[in-house]
């Protein structure tokens, strides 16, 4: 009973830290929307270097949150839960959007901010599910 509740709540704690990675790229993603959409409006050269620093940011923190998801997984094993949760993280787009600046470069720069913000979005959601499991368990 004891190992048992020691396994659950290090599935909550490998939970919590994935959902606070989550969190993060959630608010960098939502910065790079931002100065995405500034961008779109006639932002410039200098835009396009903060919106690209702010996608890199998010970026890392895509990275850090899938790897923390991959713990969470691990310890939901131990106390029998599953729960499928994958991140992707893919390319931005950076040389179309510096090189061919443009309203269609911005654009596709957009939607594959809104995919990730997207993808983030619901593994907040499937986390935070699995998190609410472990603490009826507990």
């Amino acid at each position: 009973m004891m190992d048992e509740r020691k396994e659950i709540q290090e599935a909550i704690y490998a939970g919590e830290r994935a959902l606070d990675s989550l969190y993060a790229a959630q608010d960098k993603l939502n910065s790079a929307r931002s100065w995405g959409i500034f961008d779109l409006l006639g932002g410039g050269f200098f835009t396009d270097l903060i919106k690209h620093s702010k996608m890199d940011d998010a970026a890392g923190c895509m990275e850090d949150a899938r790897y923390r998801i991959k713990v969470f997984q691990k310890e939901l094993k131990d106390v029998d839960l599953t729960c499928n949760l994958r991140l992707e993280v893919g390319g931005f787009l950076n040389f179309a959007d510096f090189f061919f600046d443009g309203v269609v470069a911005d654009y596709l720069v957009q939607s594959k901010i809104a995919d990730a913000r997207e993808q983030v979005q619901d593994a907040i959601s499937m986390v935070k599910s699995a998190l609410d499991s472990l603490r009826r368990l507990v």
